[in-house]
């Protein structure tokens, strides 16, 4: 996924978080989370904006649909994604199973849908473009406001958003799982090395006090 892209994503019950993917690490979850805290009961699409990245929500028969994205990739592209996850969403989790569900519950299983819809919306726009046109949504998404994060938020101070590029977390995590099993593993082998070691020693041992004992072979006669 490139450097300017989707950042962020999540679907959450009312004010719980049921399933959640990044590739980056700052505060912008945080932000997300404060955001779906104080959504206005007004309408069901809002955009926020802040240091040059947009807060874009979709709400949906009590479910919220959320992505961070860098303000290049424009505002077609987000909503799309998030029309994208809820119906992937509403088709596998629309019985009881999500009315339900704790938080976090579905990580295991929805993150990687999260992420597989993120990198398909940023490697196809010229598509996503036409699907909205066909739609006739290119008018809808430039009449959803735009309003500064601050002010929904409500705060004096600036906020600022924090988003590491860089570092990959999920990775991250992954090399870690990946070389703790390494480790593991290496070391399994070593002790084993030593038990055969100690074992062959300690038969060597006992085969040279029986010789001694027995004068070489003769112990029998």
């Amino acid at each position: 996924m490139g450097q300017k892209s989707l950042i962020y994503a999540f679907v959450a019950r009312g004010t719980v978080i049921l399933a959640e993917y990044t590739e980056f690490s700052g505060n912008f979850n945080s932000i997300a989370f404060q955001c779906l805290q104080k959504l206005p009961a007004t309408s069901n699409k809002f955009t926020y904006n802040c240091d040059a990245h947009t807060f874009t929500y979709l709400l949906d028969n009590g479910y919220t649909y959320c992505v961070v994205a860098d303000e290049s990739v424009g505002r077609q592209v987000p909503m799309a994604f998030l029309e994208r996850i809820r119906d992937d969403f509403v088709s596998r989790y629309g019985g009881e199973k999500a009315a339900t569900a704790p938080a976090n519950s579905l990580n295991k299983d929805f993150s990687p849908k999260l992420k597989e819809h993120m990198q398909y919306c940023v490697d196809h726009p010229e598509e996503i473009s036409k699907l909205a046109k066909v739609k006739d949504q290119v008018s809808e998404v430039k009449g959803v406001m735009m309003e500064n994060i601050e002010k929904v938020l409500d705060r004096g101070e600036k906020i600022e958003l924090l988003v590491d590029k860089t570092q990959n977390l999920q990775e991250q995590a992954q090399d870690f799982r990946s070389a703790g099993t390494k480790i593991r593993r290496k070391m399994w082998l070593q002790n084993m090395k030593i038990k055969l070691i100690v074992l062959g020693i300690l038969v060597a041992l006992i085969l040279i006090i029986v010789l001694s004992v027995c004068h070489g072979f003769s112990c029998g006669k």
